[in-house]
């Protein structure tokens, strides 16, 4: 394969006439993304029309539709190169995304389109995230300082926070989302209805942790709302959405006075799915507990050490050979 730098794709690349925003394939794709993805995958387009032009086109003046399996596949080589797996895994998919939206708007024949895509995956070893997992006496020493004698609503909601993110493994975007509606009290179900890239899943809440949740509603009211509210420091309870930075302010400042090494709201969603996994849940159940795309994402959370295998393969059965006799 030849070397990417060494293609001589500079006048059969660019784009000749601009391409109307609805008709262009990249501008069409960028659109459909969240606020938050736009900006990170418009720079992996622009890196990837450098490297196919030298530098002499970005997203927008690529013309997208003439790439065949040549050009990507010589991009594949040169990201796999240059980048982390990671990000270059990102941005082929990217790529892959542009070369669908020429396609569906009648840019690209379906044959080009087919051999353009049929590239090898870049795989990435499955690792970690970062972060840390709590125990079960950190996790009680946090919720104990929340349990105050005259139980103020302040202490209240950030039991029942915590009782929603250690139990249900919530993300701290679906925490706040949370309406009232989207709480069942008897079954511990609960809705999320806009989870990540708008997905929608139920979770089901321990036994233990529904009158956690079900005491701070007497102290907010069963008037329809989002199911957390802000408390203001008089006890008033303010009949609007927490926000994501204030969750992750509530954790640090219980953290410290229950004299817990700091963690993010995150580290109680790592803690529930690998609780879930060492409990012998298969990942297929906690993926979509935990509302994962993949279970490969799932598989990053288990952060069961060395002991888990240990005793895992003493479950295996090995027949002791018979003894033979040389009578």
């Amino acid at each position: 394969m030849p070397e990417l730098d060494r293609l001589e794709v500079l006048s059969d690349l660019k784009l000749t006439t601009p391409i109307p925003a609805n008709r262009h394939p990249a501008a069409v794709y960028l659109s459909g993304l969240s606020a938050g993805s736009r900006p990170t995958m418009l720079h992996s387009l622009n890196a990837i029309a450098n490297l196919l032009t030298n530098g002499e086109c970005d997203a927008l003046t690529l013309d997208w539709a003439a790439l065949r399996y040549q050009h990507t596949a010589a991009v594949r080589g040169a990201l796999r190169q240059r980048f982390a797996l990671a990000t270059a895994k990102k941005m082929l998919c990217a790529l892959r995304r542009v070369l669908e939206e020429a396609k569906k708007l009648g840019l690209m024949g379906t044959a080009d389109y087919a051999q353009a895509v049929e590239l090898p995956r870049i795989d990435t070893p499955p690792q970690p995230l970062r972060g840390r997992a709590l125990n079960e006496s950190e996790i009680a020493a946090v919720m104990d300082v929340c349990q105050t004698a005259d139980s103020r609503p302040l202490d209240v909601r950030d039991l029942a926070l915590i009782a929603l993110l250690r139990g249900a493994g919530l993300r701290r975007s679906e925490v706040v989302n949370l309406e009232l509606v989207d709480f069942n009290p008897t079954t511990g179900a609960i809705e999320i209805r806009r989870g990540k890239r708008g997905s929608y899943r139920t979770v089901y809440l321990p036994t233990a942790a529904i009158p956690l949740v079900t005491q701070w509603l007497e102290m907010r009211g069963r008037e329809p709302g989002p199911l957390l509210c802000p408390v203001r420091k008089g006890g008033k309870v303010e009949r609007r959405s927490m926000t994501s930075d204030a969750v992750l302010k509530i954790l640090k400042r219980r953290a410290l006075q229950a004299g817990v090494a700091q963690f993010s709201p995150h580290d109680f969603r790592r803690t529930f799915c690998s609780d879930l996994l060492d409990a012998g849940i298969d990942i297929a159940t906690v993926q979509k507990l935990a509302g994962h795309a993949s279970p490969l994402t799932t598989t990053k959370y288990d952060r069961r050490g060395e002991e888990t295998k240990r005793q895992a393969v003493q479950k295996l059965s090995i027949p002791h050979p018979k003894k033979r006799s040389f009578d």
